[in-house]
């Protein structure tokens, strides 16, 4: 029989602590310092209630964020049930991170500021063109004729990035497509999506964007 009178009395810092170790999907570095955890409540029984926020509305990543924050908090011994409230208000601002992730940032991007996808308006456009190579292999071109091994997987999530879907359709679409399930999924297609940026073969823009091209080499 469990003895209550010794049971281990949570305290919020530790909890704190521990999602210190969680990152947000965006930027490197992690929640506490970015500010998104507003509150942490422990019950007497050690239930942890979690209320936080997300930089930006409608992130594909919600689900993955709040599993791992779920996660990281049960690591601590003695905790009962976790509870992740998501809220907006106050809305996040950069005002909201640590000094040591402001610096970090800065360090990291160059910029004072970070340039988080806005994922209730953003439609990735893909851009560049897809050769087959003699040998059969497929390879993404940008507009400075750099080629990139592409797979099947690859080709198919760029062409659905058609400049006319945001990117939690994008992340149902590549989940229906790999049969896989939706939070499976959700941080391949931010990575995926990131490197496809990088490569300069895809463009994010609320304007009209050229569409892809497709070609095969002789």
């Amino acid at each position: 029989m469990k003895n209550f009178y010794n049971m281990t009395t949570i305290k919020p810092e530790q909890i704190r602590n521990s999602l210190k170790q969680c990152m947000d999907p965006e930027i490197p570095i992690n929640i506490v310092d970015m500010g998104l955890i507003y509150g942490i409540n422990v019950s007497d029984n050690n239930d942890v209630n979690i209320k936080m926020t997300m930089t930006t509305h409608g992130c594909p990543l919600h689900e993955t964020l709040v599993s791992d924050v779920t996660r990281y908090a049960k690591k601590v011994p003695g905790v009962n049930n976790v509870k992740v409230d998501i809220v907006w208000d106050p809305p996040w601002s950069i005002d909201k991170m640590s000094d040591d992730a402001k610096a970090m940032l800065k360090n990291t991007t160059g910029k004072n500021t970070p340039a988080p996808i806005d994922y209730e308006t953003a439609m990735p456009q893909g851009t560049g063109s897809l050769i087959k190579q003699e040998d059969g292999s497929m390879v993404l071109a940008n507009e400075h004729n750099q080629g990139f091994m592409v797979n099947q997987a690859i080709i198919d999530f760029w062409k659905s990035c058609n400049g006319k879907r945001k990117i939690t359709e994008l992340v149902d679409i590549f989940a229906q497509q790999t049969g896989l399930q939706r939070s499976q999924v959700e941080k391949e297609v931010i990575q995926l999506i990131k490197q496809l940026l990088d490569g300069g073969l895809l463009v994010i823009s609320n304007q009209e964007a050229p569409n892809v091209e497709f070609k095969k080499s002789n």
